[in-house]
């Protein structure tokens, strides 16, 4: 049923992991869903709802077993934010956002920096943020321009520029990608840190105002000669390109299931305002037009669906296309949300532009999806790309003839 991930042939999951993802349909039906309207209203950090999936282990569901998680499979983290984003893109957005915050410290840190911070973040008892963005690089990451020199006692000092960090203002730690000054150009230059909070010379902006995706605010973040220890260094020097791309591949598939989640939700309301909106004497519902709407957006959601959890496979199995298989996954998915969102809007009529109903706040973070961790046109780039190289190092194809036959055989051009 397209309404519904009951019995998939695409999922599978354990015992522990289905009984989680049945725990966060649960709190979506008594907590989140019932909340969603009231978290959206103010864009300040949604503390609530965040203790809320840290007490039921949903946050901790991100991280390795060693450092207090479940480590549950990309998967059943796909599953989570689907159920979640169906009511409320925030609390889905607390679920990808720590995942991306965390991740360079799971894939990079020592054995003794994960000790430190990762049972916290785990926990929900501190957070991280992602600081990657800048006012002059954003998808291009091998233009970061944020700069670290060598301090006296080993470590670092850190100078530059972040924008769009969500959750600078709340994270008591900050992920920074930086190159080294007089370093190497482009990709090669970059490392990660951990900057810990408070630090001398780290100034947070206020929150930046947003169309939308409230309850998780953003701001701008200023190095100026910051100190990082040498310890807080995420990998070697120079692997912060890797560490980051790791990073997005994760959160691009994160993006893909918000965008899964609120297109179900989105099918779900409208059609079930159709089936009890009196128009003209009779259910919209009853009329074909409405039908035949429905039915393309059934077909938009299950298509949808099938890809982003292929995609989840692929990176729980380790394919080497994954990263691809994720860009697809974002662009396709985000793409198609907003379209799919913007017709169940329409089939509302004039209500759905209301803010009393859901699809006002489900169309403006319908957009942000298509933006977030680089944009739909961006994905095509890299898609394109990708496609033509491995096209280059296929066998011809057995029908094309670059070079065919144009004449007939009376010696008269096919075409005279």
């Amino acid at each position: 049923m397209p309404l519904t991930a009951d019995a998939h042939p695409l999922v599978k999951l354990p015992a522990a992991e289905a009984a989680l993802v049945q725990r966060v349909r649960e709190l979506v039906a008594t907590h989140i869903g019932p909340d969603a309207q009231r978290v959206a209203q103010e864009d300040v950090f949604a503390w609530d709802t965040f203790r809320l999936l840290a007490r039921e282990g949903v946050i901790a569901s991100a991280f390795p077993r060693a450092w207090g998680g479940t480590e549950a499979s990309m998967l059943a983290r796909v599953r989570i934010v689907e159920e979640l984003a169906s009511a409320c893109t925030t609390a889905a957005s607390l679920v990808t956002g720590t995942d991306l915050s965390s991740r360079p410290i799971v894939a990079g840190g020592s054995a003794a920096l994960k000790d430190a911070l990762l049972p916290g973040l785990a926990a929900g008892r501190t957070q991280s943020a992602f600081a990657l963005t800048e006012p002059g690089a954003g998808s291009d990451v091998a233009r970061l321009a944020t700069r670290f020199v060598d301090a006296p006692d080993g470590g670092v000092l850190i100078s530059g520029e972040k924008k769009f960090i969500t959750r600078a203002g709340t994270a008591d730690m900050l992920v920074v990608v930086a190159r080294r000054e007089g370093g190497p150009a482009g990709s090669k230059g970059l490392s990660a840190f951990v900057v810990p909070r408070p630090s001398p010379g780290l100034q947070v902006s206020a929150t930046v105002p947003k169309a939308g995706w409230n309850g998780v605010p953003i701001a701008m973040v200023r190095f100026d000669q910051v100190h990082v220890p040498a310890s807080h260094r995420l990998g070697d020097e120079g692997r912060g390109m890797a560490i980051a791309q790791d990073t997005l591949l994760r959160a691009r598939i994160g993006h893909a299931a918000i965008a899964l989640g609120r297109m179900r939700g989105a099918l779900q309301i409208a059609t079930q305002y159709a089936a009890q909106r009196q128009v003209f004497g009779q259910a919209v519902a009853g009329h074909q037009g409405i039908q035949w709407m429905v039915a393309s957006m059934a077909a938009t959601l299950e298509s949808t669906r099938c890809l982003v959890y292929s995609t989840a496979l692929r990176y729980d199995a380790g394919d080497a296309d994954a990263g691809v298989h994720a860009s697809i996954a974002k662009m396709q998915a985000t793409d198609a949300c907003m379209r799919l969102v913007v017709d169940a809007l329409q089939l509302l009529g004039g209500n759905g532009y209301l803010r009393a109903y859901p699809l006002e706040r489900f169309f403006r973070d319908a957009k942000m999806n298509q933006i977030g961790e680089g944009t739909s046109e961006i994905h095509k780039g890299l898609i394109g790309r990708h496609v033509l190289q491995q096209a280059a190092g296929l066998p011809q194809h057995p029908c094309l003839d670059l070079e065919p036959d144009l004449w007939c055989g009376d010696g008269e051009a096919a075409w005279a």
